[in-house]
Order: C-alpha cells, then structure tokens, then sequence
C-alpha cells in the first residue's frame, strides 16, 4: 500500500510547489516587469489618488459629465466582483423596460438632443464594466455636456476627439472613447 501511497503523495507535492508557488510567482514577475501598469489593474491616479481603472466602467448621471454604458451587475452597478450580463433576451419585456427607462433618462438631461439615442447608450454591455462607449454615443452627448459645463461645443468636441482609442491592433472592433479618462479630462482646469 505504501508503494502506491508514497509516490501518490510527492507528486502531490511536487505539483502544488510547481502549479501553485512557483508558476504564479514567475508570471506575476513576469508581468510585473514587462507590463506592470496592467499588471496591478491599469490604475487611473489623480492628485495621488485612485479614481478608477481604465478597463472598469464607473458610474456617471450627472448631466455635466459623459455617460457611459448600463451595467447590469449586482448589487450595485459596475461591479467588478459580479461581471456578467443580463441574461435578458432582446424580447424580454424587463430589458425593454430598462432601454425605455434609460433613453428617457438622456432625453431629460438635454431635451434638444437627437431623437436617435446610440444603442450603447441604451443597452449594457455583456460583462456589465464596459468602460468604452462608441464615438457616437460621445457626440450624442457633446451638446448637454458643453451646455451644464458652460463650454463651447467645440472645446467638448475636440476632447472626444482627443481621447478616442482606434481599434486594437488597428484592426479589431471599432474606434472608442474611454468615458472615465473623458470626464477626468473634462474637470482638468487646463
């Protein structure tokens, strides 16, 4: 029994030094080293602060700043410990409900703006953190952004456009604004 036992239990051991000790511990110097801002979470830091990640969506209703995506996680909003999607068929009366509820929440931050609200500016996105909205949602958005801000138009516009991402790798899914580094971008003084 001992002769099956024995080897049984160094494997074991072996194993778990090699997958659960020193694996992590080289791919997490490894990427420490050659990628450390995504490493530790691609952090946003203003006036040695934490305000958020660039890759988790925050929440914005202030009508003087963008908004971004819904979030359908649990219990609250951009929940990162709770990623996921609705799971609401485009059917499902909830789901309509929700995009009803948040076009009519735009149409009263500006009344003036297009009839035509981007579907990303209605929908959540599948994980819930989206913290990108399209360049369309952006300029739906210009106007009332500029008017509570007391900007011109322009100014607005040329921060959007200063603060759209291309596609990844140049070719895969399409250009993009980063909501979080937009409305910081919007209360820098500069």
């Amino acid at each position: 029994m001992m002769k099956i036992i024995r080897p049984a239990l160094v494997s074991m051991i072996v194993f778990t030094v090699l997958t659960g000790i020193i694996y992590p511990l080289a791919v997490t110097g490894i990427a420490q080293l050659i990628f450390p801002g995504q490493a530790n979470g691609s952090i946003i830091m203003k006036d040695g602060k934490v305000v958020g990640s660039s890759l988790i969506g925050q929440p914005f209703d202030d009508p003087k700043y963008f908004w971004g995506r819904l979030s359908a996680t649990a219990p609250f909003p951009y929940n990162s410990a709770s990623s996921s999607g609705s799971n609401l068929a485009q059917t499902n009366p909830a789901l309509v409900e929700q995009a009803k509820g948040r076009i009519e929440a735009l149409r009263n931050a500006d009344a003036e703006a297009p009839a035509s609200v981007p579907a990303d500016l209605a929908t959540a996105s599948g994980s819930g953190l989206d913290p990108h909205i399209s360049r369309a949602a952006a300029a739906y958005q210009i106007q009332r952004v500029a008017k509570n801000r007391g900007m011109e138009e322009s100014k607005v516009s040329a921060l959007v456009a200063a603060y759209t991402e291309g596609r990844q790798f140049g070719i895969l899914g399409e250009p993009r604004v980063n909501v979080l580094r937009l409305n910081l971008a919007l209360d820098d003084p500069q």
